[in-house]
């Protein structure tokens, strides 16, 4: 997938766009995607146009949600989705104080060549979010560009999907019902760094992330997967401060079942996470010790494949 860093485009083929902030990449952003490759025609370019930042750090700073997925994270799942194209920029003040004419007929249509466009139905843009699905209909089909409103997604039960509900889900630690939503899984990945040994220690040695910039589950205990250098591992996965050691600063914490390699430096890709227990300060090392057996014992072995 090329990535454009800015509201231009130097390749003279038909564009068909998605446009959105795609958080998650969720399962009513996949229909968004499917039907961008739906209005695509031999030749064309799928392209999503979405944005570096949350356009409410720009618009209402502090009050921005925090992000199920990183910008890599999102710019992966993007391409998962099959663009060819993202165009990802900063929501700033050039895109802010575009009319909604200036959006669709300068940006869209002059500046990227769109020959198609597809949102959700609910999606708003252009100055004081005055535009609509009904004017990008409007003027983008008087302009010959197709159109196609992707109706909200909803589960099951009929709820609508949204990056809000699957926000909370993970913050109340539920992160099945998140990656149900989803559609994939919620991963949790960064780099190992050296920690406090006290794992070791115990003998149970643990991969210490370096905490991505991202929503994190509520603190807790989780079994779940862990992928390094392309294998699969049962994992038991800490989220928290340490109670027991009087931690200050939160953490995430791996302990790979089967693994003995010292991976400071590494990435790691935690996934799969299920509530386990909550995090409780212990009397002792030798209670803590305890109940992380406890804990390693009832890790289920995936079946990997």
């Amino acid at each position: 997938m090329r990535i454009h860093y800015a509201l231009k485009r130097d390749d003279d083929a038909p564009l068909v766009l998605a446009i959105g902030v795609f958080d998650g990449m969720h399962r009513g952003h996949q229909d968004i995607a499917r039907k961008t490759r739906e209005l695509r025609k031999p030749g064309w370019s799928a392209g999503v146009l979405t944005f570096s930042n949350h356009p409410s750090a720009f618009l209402r700073p502090g009050t921005e949600p925090p992000l199920i997925s990183t910008p890599e994270e999102r710019v992966d799942l993007l391409a998962r989705a099959g663009y060819e194209e993202c165009f990802f920029v900063p929501f700033d003040a050039a895109v802010a104080n575009q009319t909604p004419d200036e959006f669709l007929k300068k940006t869209l249509i002059e500046n990227l060549g769109a020959r198609g466009v597809a949102v959700g139905r609910t999606f708003r843009f252009g100055h004081g979010r005055e535009g609509d699905a009904a004017l990008m209909e409007r003027v983008l089909q008087e302009n010959g560009v197709a159109f196609s409103p992707v109706e909200i997604a909803a589960d099951e039960n009929g709820e609508r999907i949204s990056s809000t509900r699957i926000r909370k889900l993970i913050a109340d630690g539920d992160v099945q019902g998140a990656d149900r939503l989803l559609g994939h899984a919620y991963e949790l990945r960064g780099k190992v760094m050296a920690g406090a040994g006290r794992g070791h220690g115990l003998g149970f040695p643990t991969a210490n992330l370096a905490v991505p910039e991202k929503l994190l589950p509520r603190d807790g205990v989780y079994s779940g997967v862990a992928r390094h250098e392309g294998r699969d591992y049962a994992t038991l996965v800490s989220i928290g401060t340490n109670p027991t050691f009087d931690g200050k600063a939160r953490t995430v914490e791996a302990w790979l079942r089967d693994f003995h390699e010292t991976i400071y430096g590494h990435e790691l890709a935690l996934r799969d996470l299920c509530f386990v227990r909550e995090q409780r300060k212990f009397a002792s090392s030798d209670e803590l010790l305890s109940q992380m057996e406890d804990d390693a014992r009832a890790v289920p072995y995936p079946a990997f494949g």
